[in-house]
């Protein structure tokens, strides 16, 4: 798939996540060949134009190597264009390749992302803001602009698995995202830290967010048919110390404890269930589209997962408010 189809189809799964009713979609930060979307904020102001309700937010931002005046101003402009319907994820990404492209040392990976992110929420929270920090020049009474159409833009965080990450976004009082890789029993001591640290800073905890890789059809045999060559293929180009990803490891990925949901829609609903007793999320993002699948089944996944999937969620949670969301996959060239 060429890259100007690949960035295009992910406006359509905005625009059909939107009319299925929902209820966020998110682009995420990559600086890489196999991937076709490195600025998510024109892509998600593109993703604007064609929907009306539906959140819009990065997944991730990687604010190490962004300068947090020109991320905020993005932004901003983006809920003024979205009518106060955009999100920031920031986060340290997934891959290295933005350090060396934008002229910034990786032995000061963990100082950049904490003094970027002190910048980001001091000139969401203050205009004109004063701030003076190790990675960038002072600011004295400047002004950050436009402001956005919400009081306050929603700033999440992003953690792979790092306690001090969990502690860092409880301490600020920041809603939270857990990519689950793996074991997602694993992630219940970050979860319960992420509280924890927000008691014993005197705040109340934000959201907690979980994202998983995602496939849904009719049946589990056809789902799993369809999704193992495109996912197999992911995992080799992006994870190639894992090896090779044979049939039956998938499957055990895809079982009911594990972390990848690929399956029929009834399996999805069990999946997020579970995962929701053992981690208390209220926000559940599908990453689609992996591994080169096809747009056509790309977008009947997404329609299975707001017509089946989410309504059989909030009723057996007894929800009227949202819990299970759509995250766009990550484009693919």
């Amino acid at each position: 798939m060429c890259r100007r189809s690949s960035a295009a189809h992910g406006v359509e799964w905005a625009r059909v996540a939107d009319e299925a009713g929902l209820d966020v979609f998110g682009v995420g930060e990559h600086h890489r060949e196999d991937f076709a979307v490195s600025s998510p904020q024109v892509v998600l102001a593109a993703a604007a134009a064609q929907t009306t309700r539906i959140r819009l937010t990065s997944t991730v931002t990687v604010l190490s190597s962004a300068d947090p005046v020109r991320v905020f101003e993005d932004f901003a402009t983006l809920d003024l264009i979205s009518g106060g319907r955009a999100e920031l994820t920031a986060g340290r990404g997934a891959y290295l390749e933005s350090f060396p492209l934008f002229g910034q040392p990786l032995d000061r990976y963990d100082e950049y992302f904490e003094d970027r992110l002190e910048l980001l929420l001091r000139i969401r929270d203050q205009n004109p803001v004063t701030w003076s920090g190790t990675t960038r020049a002072p600011l004295e009474e400047a002004g950050g602009w436009p402001r956005p159409f919400q009081p306050a833009l929603p700033v999440w965080l992003a953690v792979g698995g790092t306690p001090s990450s969990a502690v860092r976004a409880g301490a600020l009082g920041l809603p939270l995202y857990l990519a689950i890789l793996g074991d997602p029993q694993r992630f219940a001591p970050l979860a319960e830290l992420y509280r924890r640290s927000a008691a014993e800073a005197g705040r109340s905890p934000g959201r907690i967010g979980v994202t998983s890789h995602f496939y849904v059809e009719a049946t589990s045999q056809g789902a799993r048919d369809t999704f193992y060559p495109h996912y197999s293929s992911y995992i080799g180009q992006n994870m190639p110390r894992a090896g090779r990803l044979d049939r039956a490891s998938f499957d055990s990925w895809a079982g009911p404890r594990g972390a990848l949901f690929a399956g029929s829609t009834a399996e999805i609903v069990d999946k997020i269930l579970w995962e929701h007793e053992t981690l208390g999320h209220t926000r559940f993002l599908a990453e689609v589209g992996l591994g080169g699948l096809s747009q056509a089944d790309t977008l009947r996944s997404i329609e299975l997962l707001a017509t089946e999937v989410l309504p059989a969620v909030r009723s057996a949670l007894h929800l009227d408010a949202p819990l299970s969301q759509d995250k766009a996959g990550k484009g693919r060239s």
